[in-house]
């Protein structure tokens, strides 16, 4: 039985990667392709093979919750284990410009803590005085996004509890 196909875009999704970096892949020689016409497709064998050479290079460890399964069939399965990273939008409401100081500095001594579990995450605010709303964007993996979503939560409870300023 034929095994399942992936084009250069789909693996770039499930790898968390730029599609020229599949091309670059391919072209090194690094990850096994066919060329069907015009295009590149790589066979689930192809693809769990260069997860395990590329884990093993990395040597990286993931959460159990973070694994996905591609399989040729059942007997024939392999558990990769990609990097995910979630991004989000909070919209707090109603906040004054004293209160959004208060969380954008220590959310901004949150991200500078230079503690390695935050990885490449990010955050970015926008804070609009003329309708009391400010804006917070993260990117980042799921337990960073977990960590500021209750962080967050924390300082506009506290906020809340003080009144608006």
């Amino acid at each position: 039985m034929e095994g399942k196909f992936y084009n250069i875009d789909q693996v770039a999704e499930i790898l968390g990667m730029h599609h020229k970096t599949i091309r670059k892949f391919i072209a090194e020689g690094k990850l096994g392709a066919s060329k069907v016409g015009k295009q590149w497709r790589i066979s689930s064998q192809d693809l769990n093979a260069f997860m395990e050479q590329k884990v093993s290079a990395d040597n990286k460890q993931v959460e159990a919750d973070e694994e996905i399964k591609i399989s040729a069939n059942e007997t024939n399965s392999r558990v990769i284990r990609p990097k995910i990273n979630v991004s989000t939008v909070i919209e707090v409401n109603e906040l004054g410009k004293e209160q959004y100081m208060r969380i954008s500095n220590t959310l901004i001594a949150v991200m500078n803590s230079k503690d390695p579990s935050l990885g490449n995450s990010t955050i970015n605010m926008k804070y609009n005085e003329r309708e009391d709303r400010l804006k917070i964007m993260l990117w980042g993996t799921m337990k960073f996004t977990e960590e500021m979503l209750s962080i967050i939560s924390l300082l506009t409870d506290c906020l809340n509890e003080g009144g608006k300023s």
